[in-house]
C-alpha cells in the first residue's frame, strides 16, 4: 500500500524516510507507551467546560437518516443547524 504524503511535509524529507514494512513479529512485539515507559502519565481528556449539546434519542424514518448519512461525516451537524434554522421561522408547540 502506497502512503499517502501529508501536505505539510516536503517532498525532500519524506523521500528521506525510509520505514521498513510492519512484519507481523514486529507488530506481535509492540506494547502499549504505558507499558514500555510507565514513567510517561497517561493523557487524559478532562470534562467539558460547558457541554454544548445535549444527547437525546430521537425516532426518525430511515430514509431521512440515510439520506443525511449520505452527506458524508458531520450529517448530525447538518440536522442541527437545519433545526435551528426551521426555528428562527416557527415556534415550537
Amino acid at each position: 500500500m502506497k502512503k499517502r504524503k501529508p501536505e505539510n511535509i516536503a517532498q525532500e524529507d519524506w523521500d528521506a524516510v525510509d520505514s521498513p514494512p510492519l512484519s507481523d513479529s514486529l507488530l506481535s512485539a509492540m506494547k502499549p507507551v504505558g507499558e514500555r515507559h510507565p514513567e510517561i502519565p497517561p493523557r487524559v481528556r478532562g470534562p467539558q467546560k460547558a457541554p454544548r449539546k445535549v444527547p437525546v434519542a430521537l425516532r426518525l424514518d430511515p430514509s431521512i437518516v440515510n439520506a443525511f448519512r449520505a452527506t458524508g461525516p458531520g450529517w448530525q451537524s447538518r440536522v442541527n443547524a437545519i433545526l435551528r434554522d426551521w426555528l428562527k421561522e416557527h415556534k415550537p408547540a
